[in-house]
């Protein structure tokens, strides 16, 4: 009868992620933080440009070009759309 999921477990395990997320928090630079967050403008501006260049442009061809990965790529493609820059 060992069916569903353990919801004291669960909560554990989220608990358990949310402090070692706020460990890393704690120990992040402020300047890697902006260096990371000029590097990801970049290259949301490669992608907009790549996709109103090559208006069928996929995932794949997209992270061909860009020597990203597919899932990255994706998730550029995602969040660019969520923002209606795509």
């Amino acid at each position: 009868m060992d069916e569903g999921v353990d919801p004291t477990s669960m909560c554990q395990s989220l608990v358990n992620k949310v402090a070692q997320s706020e460990q890393l928090m704690a120990v992040t630079d402020p300047e890697i933080l902006v260096l990371f967050e000029d590097w990801l403008e970049e290259l949301e501006g490669e992608v907009i440009a790549f996709v109103n260049t090559h208006k069928s442009a996929d995932a794949k061809e997209l992270a061909k070009n860009l020597g990203l990965s597919e899932a990255g790529v994706r998730f550029l493609m995602t969040k660019l759309k969520k923002e209606d820059k795509i």
